[in-house]
């Protein structure tokens, strides 16, 4: 596989799942008998599970997957995620959110960028990483009972480092990847995947951090 075209390939479709995603939650967010439907019941820890099945069944038969079923379980993961985003419509500013969303392009860009050229092998502090996400979610359920807005924030903080790590760390893995993998669309499905995962985490720590609530 040629490098330049898988590339592509990824952020095209990751580019596609954001505006699904952004798009469908917006949409959600103006209608208030639908909102009330997802977050009032049981509907909204439904499709919390229906997020972590279409995860993990993509990351883990994405090989052997067809890869017009890859990028249709894509665009359904990206749409349920929007159907739980209207919650930061409704939250946050539109003009905040919008803001938040160009820092995040600009920082997961630049890391995307240094995941791409650098000369480093990033795969060594792929076990750091993924130490570091695991300390924060524990972090995470902790909080659920200290409810310590400092300490969300520390979080908060500390997430958006981890996932910058992720995202040039997915980007080299790609790269590596498009060496011996058998399907360049399903290849370009699961990269976009992960990198959409990355741009998500960043965009709603920062968001955490730096939004501008309606209250």
């Amino acid at each position: 596989m040629e490098i330049k075209n898988v590339l592509s390939k990824v952020f095209l479709w990751m580019f596609l799942g954001l505006l699904v995603t952004f798009g469908t939650g917006y949409y959600i967010s103006t209608n208030e008998n639908m909102v009330y439907n997802i977050f009032s019941g049981g509907m909204y820890f439904f499709l919390v599970i229906l997020e972590l099945v279409l995860v993990i069944v993509l990351s883990a038969r994405i090989r052997k997957m067809n890869p017009m079923t890859a990028k249709i379980m894509f665009l359904l993961y990206s749409f349920v995620t929007g159907v739980t985003f209207a919650a930061i419509f409704i939250e946050f500013k539109l003009e905040s959110i919008m803001f938040v969303f160009l820092v995040t392009a600009i920082v997961f860009g630049i890391f995307a960028l240094i995941g791409h050229y650098t000369k480093l092998d990033l795969t060594k502090i792929g076990t750091f990483l993924l130490m570091a996400l695991l300390g924060i979610i524990i972090c995470i359920i902790i909080n659920i009972f200290l409810n310590s807005e400092t300490f969300d924030i520390v979080i908060s903080c500390v997430s958006v480092v981890v996932f910058l790590g992720f995202t040039a760390y997915d980007v080299q893995k790609i790269k590596l990847l498009s060496y011996n993998f058998e399907n360049e669309d399903n290849l370009a499905i699961i990269g976009a995947l992960e990198l959409y995962l990355d741009f998500i985490n960043i965009f709603l720590d920062l968001l955490r951090l730096f939004g501008d609530s309606k209250d």
